[in-house]
Parts: C-alpha cells; structure tokens; sequence
C-alpha cells in the first residue's frame, strides 16, 4: 500500500467517523431543546426549583452536542504548514470545554440549592406534569446510552462526555418524581435538598471528564493491547528477532504515528533491510492503522560465539536486577573493547536512576576491560 492509498483509505475512514458524530450531535440536540423547553415550562408552572434546572441542564447538553459538531468539522481539516500531523486533538479541547461545561451547570444548581433550601418555596405538581418528567426520564435513559455507545465506538470522547451527561440527567429526573412523591404522600419538600445533592453528583463528573481529558492533552502511556498486537505483528517477520522501544505518538482518535527498533541478523543486507522495513510498515498500517515514520536496526551477532557468550553472560547480570523488564540493542566492538546495549527499567522501581547505575556498575565489574555505552530506555505500554 503506497502513500497515496493510505491517504486514501484515511480520509474515507474519517469522513465516515465525522458523519457518524455530527449525526449523534444532531439526534442529541433536537432531542435536548424539546425536553428543556417542557421541562421549563413545567417547573414554573409547579414552582419546581428541581425541574427548572433539570431543564437548564438540557440546554448545557444542547450545547455540548453543538460543540461536539464544531470539534469534529475543526478536527477534520487537512494537515497544513503549522500543523502537519492535522488538527485531531482538538477533539480533547472540545471534550475539555464540555467538561467545564458539566462543571459549570453542576456549581450553579448548587448556589441555587442552597438559597432554596435557606429560603424555601412550596411546589404544585400536577399529574399531567409528573407523566411527563417520567417520560423525559426514558427519553434521557435512551439518548445517554445511544450517544456513550457511539461515542465508544468512533472513539470519541466528546460523545462519550455527553452520553455520560444525559444518563446523569436521566438520575436528576428520577430524583424530582421521587422527591415529588414524596411530597404528595408525606407534604414534605425536600427537592432543594434533593437538587444540592445531584449537584454533587454532577460536579463530581465534571472533575472526573475534566481530569480525564487533560491527562490525555498532556499524553497518556501507549495503549498496551495495541503497543502488543504492534509488537506481534513486527515479530511475525522471519528476519526480525525482537521488537522493542515503540513509541506511538497519538494526533487524535484514531490518528498515530509511532517509531520502533527491531532487531536483525548482521547477515542483512542493505536492500534486504529496505524491503523489510517497508513491508512492516504496510503490514502495521494495513493491521493497526499506525503510521510507523521511522524504523531503528539493531545488529545482532550470529558469527561470533565469543561475542554470543558475551551476549549470555550479560544478560545474568542484568536481569538479576529487580525491575529491569528489557535487553537490547547489544552491540561489541572487539577491536576497541567497546560495549553497548540498551536497558528497560520499569517504573516500578522506587528510584529508576539507581538501578540503571547499579546495572552499568556490575557490569563494568566483569568487563573491566571495556568501555560501556549503556542507555536507559523506556517501555511507553509499561502496564
């Protein structure tokens, strides 16, 4: 699969996500605007403080479906000059404003809630109102589970932050029928008491949507079932002998590029090596649509049985270390006694540093006669 075909297959796998979250959007908007615009009318006319502001809720989620729309097209431009891996991560900035959104309505409630309860008003319900709030309450059950479940399956996190917000309204609304039977049957009001809490509840969403999508605007460890199935596939070539220090770079959902070394025969030749990296990059682009930009080697000695008995005992001494999860890239130099090999240490380890100098320093001890070149490499899908 050449450049052109990937492009190809990119944008068709893209403009169909787009649509797919442009529609949901559109489904969640219409949907929103007709219950805020009931449930408003319903809580002034019950005098309702719980209803109101589960209908001020509707709109915050009207708005989030706009943005989601907005996100998506801005998401969806073309690489250009400035910013030539795309503008894909405006999905999290979009998923971000959500958050402070769902934020925002959660802090107001809460103010409201409390002046309620200091200052408390009697609600009139009505029959024909309650009918209609447990109706709303299906409708949001439905939507938030509609909207979480495409947003799980596009990978979208500003549908998922949606979905999530409708199901929490779906509770608001289940609350105001409780506390609204509770009335009826004991003539005790307890919807500002009621509101506080939900407030609560929606204030803490909001944190956790929030936490959630700065941690990935501020780059998240690889995927560990993908950072695998990667490895797998690199492995799957006869020539390759190990698979290690990948690194996947993530430009928004579903956009990755990554690097990686692989380990080879020295017996390789230069246009042997080509075609091999250029067949696991198709192969890893076909199988995990990752774009792997670039393909370290590593020379592994097949020649030498001083240099494999080398090999044999360096390894004992290192992975006698606690928390050292790797070994590779191990290159000797005969005629100048030089030595060097990459380490992984896990960050497991209480002091990372120190295991990687206890490694260097056991093993200067039995080469004392060599210069060592030791790196202290990372595993991105450490799990």
């Amino acid at each position: 699969m050449n450049r052109i075909q990937e492009a190809e297959v990119t944008e068709g796998v893209n403009s169909s996500r787009e649509k797919i979250i442009v529609r949901t959007s559109i489904i969640g908007i219409i949907a929103n605007v007709f219950l805020a615009g009931f449930k408003a009318v319903i809580g002034l006319m019950t005098n309702s403080l719980a209803i109101v502001l589960d209908a001020v809720n509707n709109i915050s989620d009207a708005g989030s479906s706009l943005i989601t729309i907005i996100g998506t097209k801005l998401a969806g431009k073309e690489p250009d000059k400035k910013h030539p891996f795309g503008y894909g991560r405006i999905e999290y900035l979009s998923a971000m404003i959500i958050s402070v959104i769902v934020l925002y309505a959660g802090f107001s409630s809460f103010i409201e809630s409390v002046r309620q309860i200091i200052h408390p008003e009697t609600p009139d319900y009505s029959t024909v109102s309650l009918i209609i709030i447990a109706v709303a309450v299906v409708v949001k059950i439905l939507l938030g589970r509609y909207v979480k479940g495409v947003g799980v399956q596009v990978g979208s996190d500003s549908l998922i932050n949606s979905g999530t917000d409708a199901t929490l309204d779906s509770i608001i609304s289940a609350s105001t029928l409780v506390a609204a039977g509770i009335f009826l049957i004991f003539h005790l009001s307890l919807e500002a008491w009621l509101s506080a809490l939900i407030s609560v509840v929606i204030i803490r969403s909001g944190i956790e949507m929030l936490r959630d999508t700065i941690s990935q605007i501020l780059g998240e460890k690889n995927d560990p079932e993908l950072a695998r199935s990667i490895r797998q596939t690199v492995t799957g070539f006869r020539e390759v002998q190990g698979a290690y220090d990948l690194v996947l770079n993530n430009y928004g959902p579903d956009a990755w590029n990554g690097s990686i070394h692989i380990e080879v025969p020295d017996t390789c030749t230069a246009d042997q090596l080509d075609q091999l990296i250029r067949s696991i990059q198709t192969a890893v682009y076909r199988q995990h649509q990752v774009i792997l930009t670039a393909i370290g080697v590593y020379s592994v000695n097949t020649k030498d049985p001083e240099v494999i008995e080398t090999l044999q005992k360096l390894r004992q001494i290192v992975f006698s270390h606690e928390h050292v999860k790797q070994l590779h890239g191990f290159y000797l130099v005969k005629e100048q006694n030089a030595m060097r090999f990459d380490i992984v240490v896990s960050f497991d380890a209480k002091d990372r540093r120190e295991v990687y100098r206890d490694v260097v320093s056991d093993v200067q001890k039995a080469f004392p006669n060599y210069t060592l070149q030791v790196a202290m490499d990372t595993d991105f899908a450490e799990e």
